[in-house]
């Protein structure tokens, strides 16, 4: 089984509702897969006039907190998942001319 790593402020609330509910560690916390949250975030982008995917959400997520300037190692363990650095770099593909002179703007202002 695979573990995740969660905010604390989410941690401990999700922690009391597991005892709450008397879950058992093998038991789903939430009876939702794949294909169910593919088919919910597909409706809610037809809702508002976009083509998206739950891949597109986890592509955006990692892009937007790499280029905030989150270490890449954690994008790839927390966000991405991957086993291998050099996944998660084919994966955020390349920056622009633009980004890196903003970046070595930033860096050296």
């Amino acid at each position: 089984m695979k573990s995740f790593l969660f905010p604390k402020k989410v941690a401990g609330p999700l922690r009391e509702y597991i005892r709450f509910k008397n879950i058992a560690p093998e038991i789903r916390i939430f009876h939702i897969d794949y294909t169910g949250a593919r088919q919910i975030v597909k409706k809610t982008g037809r809702l508002i006039g976009i083509e998206i995917s739950p891949h597109d959400l986890r592509r955006d997520a990692a892009t937007y907190a790499s280029r905030a300037g989150v270490p890449i190692e954690i994008v790839r363990k927390v966000i991405l998942r991957h086993t291998n650095l050099s996944t998660t770099q084919r994966y955020l593909g390349k920056v622009s001319d633009d980004e890196a002179s903003r970046w070595v703007d930033n860096i050296f202002s």
